[in-house]
């Protein structure tokens, strides 16, 4: 049984617009993720990372009360406490994470091809 900080919630569903193109994506249940959607409506300039993910500076530093994971799957949304930066991992290259890695706060339903590009994108991430 998954814990209840790792639920996915049905009422924190978001949308992700880049060009033209809709991704639609499940949010985590988690103060981490709560903390993101409060930020919402965003609009970011996303700039790639090795060709596997994009990903923005936020506004603000939010929690990181979530568990940390050193690997990712395609289509994870996650927070990476550093920057601080939201992430969207959009191709697998089995690379680890470093330190202190990464909280996953949501996942890609899909849509996910409209990031698989070179270069940075401009994405409006609101709450549906």
């Amino acid at each position: 049984m998954k814990n209840e900080s790792e639920k996915k919630s049905d009422s924190m569903k978001i949308r992700l617009k880049v060009n033209d193109k809709i991704i639609l994506a499940t949010m985590i249940d988690s103060k981490t993720t709560r903390e993101f959607i409060s930020l919402l409506p965003l609009t970011l300039s996303m700039n790639d990372l090795f060709r596997r993910e994009k990903y923005a500076h936020l506004p603000k530093t939010i929690s990181t009360a979530g568990k940390r994971s050193f690997t990712y799957a395609v289509g994870d949304i996650v927070y990476w406490s550093p920057g601080p930066d939201v992430a969207i991992y959009y191709r697998q290259d089995h690379e680890r994470i470093p330190t202190p890695g990464i909280i996953v706060i949501g996942k890609i339903d899909s849509g996910i091809e409209a990031l698989d590009s070179a270069g940075s994108v401009k994405v409006t991430i609101e709450l549906i």
